[in-house]
């Protein structure tokens, strides 16, 4: 179990992530790509992905693990409260002191070979191929040439399997944090951190949450980013290093399957004054009682336009208590703006 010991003074300094982070949306979505679990959400993810990788895979394997303890270099840890782009997110990685890669890379090491004492005779574990068996030790060593070629294969795995669904990742992220924002306005920052999914569960002044082995994580006054990701699956994830900006990555509440973000058919459904009044009502989050206020429509017809904007994929519904939330997606977005482009932070 991880407990997080939260002060009067952290409780002040929790914070909410105000986008995905590209760089934990990329090391995580490794984890799934190897991780046969969910394969309802992720399976179809995982086979156009893996038909987009070029060698990524096994450069990254020799660095991030099935499971267990990554490098926390590889997730550059954020000063303030807003998460790394890819290209940000990056050029930190690449920033970091060649003594911490060092002395992370022997702590991936050390792990491993417990692993491999642990496991039984005649157990083999998925390795890193001969392509990215020698990296640790090449980076270990603090030349440049070895960062640079992991670099180039996170950034072309991140342009192969995070990219493309990086609106749904988005939107999922958003409307998460939709729901997280209500309960904060509700009843403040402990209402915040008892609305956490199943997982995570707040026993003022420790918040407790699964973890795959017993550790105390002591804030100090230094406050909590929360980060929600799409592709967090079962347990929170923390930094190793207690000296870092504490953040703790959780998964987002019913992500759905990642699909590309693209125009179908469906939009000769979203003719007419009425639904758009409803989809420019949605805002930046209400009700089902609040849509149908803001667009002077019944709650009857407001449910059901809701519904038909959310088939379409333009509205993103979560369940809030005894209510239903409903957001704009990035696509409901650039819809209202008149197509105008998303950034892809």
């Amino acid at each position: 179990m991880l407990r997080i010991h939260v002060s009067r003074l952290d409780l002040s300094r929790v914070r909410m992530a105000t986008r995905p982070d590209a760089l934990w949306e990329t090391i995580l979505s490794f984890h799934r790509l190897r991780d046969r679990r969910a394969s309802t959400v992720f399976g179809k993810w995982r086979t156009e992905s893996r038909a987009r990788l070029n060698g990524e895979a096994q450069l990254l394997a020799a660095v991030v693990p099935p499971r267990g303890y990554f490098p926390d270099f590889l997730t550059p840890s954020q000063e303030g409260a807003e998460p790394f782009g890819l290209d940000t997110g990056i050029e930190a990685l690449r920033d970091t002191p060649a003594d911490r890669v060092h002395a992370e890379l022997e702590l991936l090491a050390a792990g491993r070979t417990r692993q491999r004492t642990d496991r039984p005779v005649g157990q083999r574990s998925a390795g890193a191929g001969r392509a990215g068996a020698a990296l640790p030790a090449a980076l270990m060593e603090g030349r440049a040439e070895p960062l640079t070629r992991l670099i180039s294969a996170l950034r072309s795995y991140h342009q192969a399997a995070v990219e493309p669904y990086w609106p749904h990742i988005r939107a999922s992220v958003e409307a998460d944090r939709a729901v997280r924002g209500r309960a904060l306005l509700d009843g403040g920052t402990d209402e915040l951190l008892a609305t956490l999914p199943p997982s995570i569960r707040w026993r003022s002044p420790v918040l407790e949450a699964d973890y795959p082995f017993d550790r105390d994580l002591y804030l100090d006054g230094r406050g909590l980013l929360l980060q929600p990701s799409f592709f967090c699956r079962g347990a929170p994830v923390v930094y190793r290093d207690p000296s870092l900006p504490p953040v703790l990555v959780y998964p987002v509440a019913n992500p759905g399957a990642p699909v590309f973000a693209e125009p179908g058919p469906w939009l000769g459904r979203l003719v007419g004054h009425t639904r758009s009044a409803v989809l420019s009502s949605i805002g930046t989050g209400c009700t089902t009682s609040e849509l149908a206020r803001r667009a002077g429509v019944s709650l009857a017809s407001a449910s059901q336009h809701a519904s038909v904007l959310r088939e379409a994929g333009l509205v993103l519904t979560l369940r809030h208590g005894s209510s239903v939330l409903h957001t704009l997606t990035p696509l409901g977005g650039s819809l209202l703006r008149g197509g105008a482009p998303l950034t892809l932070h």
